[in-house]
Order: C-alpha cells, then structure tokens, then sequence
C-alpha cells in the first residue's frame, strides 16, 4: 500500500465525516443572512448585514444593560399555581414545569439591581422565552416587587417588555394585572423616581394596554412591534387599509407614541444619561476636589 492509501485517505475521511455544531450558525429572521453565532453574541444580537434586532433572553438583557454585566438578581414572591385548574393541549401545572425547566427562570419577568451609568438603578426584563412573555399573577409580583425595590433603594426602575399578551391559562386573574402594575407606576410617581420603558419585538396585548404605555420616557428598538390587536384583526373590525408598518416603531415614534427608537448597542449609555438627567435628586454629591 502506497502512503496516499495509509496516511492521505485516512485524513481525507476524517474531514469529511468532522461533525458541524447545530449552533454554529445562525440565519437572520429579517434577511435571512448566515451569520457566526459567536458574532451574532458580540454584536448583541443584531443582525450585521441589515441591523435586525433578534430576541434576547433574560441574562442577555441584564449583561449589556449595567455597568460591566454585573448584577444582582431578586428573588421573587410566590404566587399560586393554577389557580383556575386549567387545562388545554395539556395542564398548566405541566406546562409551567416544562417552560421552566426549558427556560431557567420561574415566571416571564425577572428584576435585578446594579448600576447602569454609574448610577443605581432597578431593572425588570420580561422573558418571551416564557410561555411567549405573557402576563400572569406571577408577571404582576414581580412587577410589584421591582416598584417597591425602586422606592426602597430611591433608584429609577427601567422595565424591558417583550409579551403577547395575557396568559389565557389564568383567565382574569392575568387581566387583573393591568391595574396592578398600574398602580405599582403610580407609586414610583408619588416617590418622585423614573421610570422608563424599553419597548422590544414584540409588546401587544394586556402589557401594551397598561404599564408599556406608562414611562415617562418611552423607548423602542429599532422596527419593534407594538400594539394592542394584530393588524388582520383591526382591519377586519375597522373594514378599512392600515398603513404599512403601522404597529412599528419609527411609525409610533412619528406619530408621538414614542420617545425616541434606540440602537441596542446604544441603550445602556442613553439609559445612563436619562438616569443622569431625571434623577438628580439622588445622585450622592461628590466630594470637594
């Protein structure tokens, strides 16, 4: 046998049967460009050839967010479990036990404390990865729980939204959040703190109908989807054409929805510097020179 049978064939096959890691790549939902995944993480998940804004998980919204991604998370209050017993393709008790596991956190919003700007500031992200973001009792504690972390550390609270809506599987309880957290914003306005929304892809439904709409700076990925009902289910009620990307944000932003729409490489700094602006009243002075 020739050296090409023993030594160069062998080489030859052990390239071609190399196994390619799944997650190696990952193609854009916009452009549907291939993109290296380590790239796309190093670029906060944001396309490089057409600046489409992917989804983020909760830790990754917490690390670009404060100051070196070091933070400290809350724990949450517990709420009861199926309260209504619900059962559809399979039981809730079921389906929680699986998108927790699936997800690594206990209910589609988690809050943490750190400092954004070298100010300190109360975070809550809301997980789509949870059961789509949806607002249940357990999205209300949590609500509430960051508020009240917000008044007791005199800091402003952001919130990251990112939901479809209610949680079907809750019933009225899931609606009943609305005024909860509502009232969880007018206490932040009593004790004088911000608070600012970040409106991610998608906001709709119940959180778009109540503490989404309610900072008193209004600020939006790039091309987020926001609103109430779906587009189809308007036109359908209305009987009349809506205007192209009407439920996204350069549209609202426009229109005086918004605020202002932030990069995502932006946000921590133009956080900071609102923090700066609207909470002087508790920035610690600094020492004579």
């Amino acid at each position: 046998m020739s050296w090409l049978t023993e030594y160069v064939r062998p080489k030859i096959r052990g390239l071609l049967k190399r196994e390619v890691p799944d997650n190696l790549w990952t193609n854009c939902e916009s452009c549907e460009q291939m993109i290296l995944t380590k790239d796309l993480r190093k670029a906060m998940n944001v396309c490089p050839h057409c600046g489409h804004h992917m989804r983020a998980t909760v830790p990754e919204r917490l690390e670009w967010t404060f100051d070196n991604g070091e933070y400290t998370r809350i724990e949450l209050p517990r709420v009861p479990v199926d309260p209504l017993s619900f059962r559809d393709r399979k039981r809730y008790t079921d389906r929680l036990k699986d998108e927790r596991a699936k997800s690594q956190l206990d209910e589609s919003m988690a809050v943490a404390h750190g400092q954004i700007g070298g100010h300190n500031a109360v975070v809550a992200v809301m997980a789509f990865e949870f059961i789509a973001g949806t607002m249940g009792a357990g999205l209300g504690e949590a609500f509430l729980a960051a508020a009240r972390l917000a008044i007791l550390q005199q800091s402003p609270l952001i919130v990251f939204t990112a939901s479809g809506g209610a949680r079907m599987q809750e019933g009225m309880i899931s609606l009943m959040q609305m005024p909860r957290t509502t009232v969880a914003v007018q206490m932040l306005r009593e004790a004088g703190l911000p608070y600012f929304v970040v409106l991610t892809n998608p906001t709709t439904g119940g959180v778009s109908a109540s503490f989404a709409m309610l900072g008193d700076v209004q600020i939006a990925e790039p091309n987020a989807l926001i609103g109430f009902a779906g587009q189809r289910v308007i036109e359908d009620t209305v009987r009349e054409k809506l205007p192209e990307g009407f439920q996204r944000a350069e549209y609202l932003l426009e229109h005086g929805m918004l605020d202002m729409v932030v990069k995502r490489g932006d946000l921590p700094g133009m956080l900071g510097r609102l923090i700066g602006q609207l909470n002087y009243r508790h920035i610690a002075p600094r020492p004579a020179a």
